[in-house]
């Protein structure tokens, strides 16, 4: 009876052990994408590309901004070890202001949470800037 209890708490500690062998792991090209000084109106698309370097499929659960102005988009699926996914950000630039903004990925990697960041300018250039003001004279303004 020893012996079958030893045999059977030997078996679970290898399973346990051997489960825990299979990760998936989370490696993005970059975690910050900067936008630049953009037009307000322009393209706010960009895209945070990754790769699944673990063992285990990758099941990215959540994707959330910090911000209503900021829509992100988690791929659909898990990604198998080895393949690449991409998560699709967009931002309003109907905003003139500068762009810092914070999107939380949620998933069954090794580390579970990981922080992407945005930033940029939006700007108007339809209205001139006070320097470009400041080089005509005043009949010109």
């Amino acid at each position: 009876m020893k012996q079958l209890i030893t045999i059977l708490f030997i078996g679970l500690i290898g399973f346990s052990l051997n489960a825990q062998d299979k990760v998936a792991k989370i490696e993005f090209k970059t975690e910050t994408i900067d936008y630049g000084t953009i037009n307000k109106g322009a393209d706010g698309t960009r895209v945070f590309e990754f790769t699944n370097t673990g063992n285990a499929p990758l099941i990215i659960s959540k994707v959330s901004s910090t911000c209503g102005c900021t829509i992100p988009k988690k791929p659909e699926g898990p990604i198998l070890p080895g393949k690449t996914g991409k998560i699709e950000v967009k931002y309003d630039t109907k905003r003139v202001m500068p762009i810092r903004k914070t999107i939380t990925v949620i998933s069954n990697a090794e580390r579970p949470t990981v922080a992407l960041k945005i930033k940029g300018l939006v700007v108007d250039s339809s209205k001139a800037g006070v320097l470009d003001k400041k080089n005509k004279s005043v009949m010109e303004q």
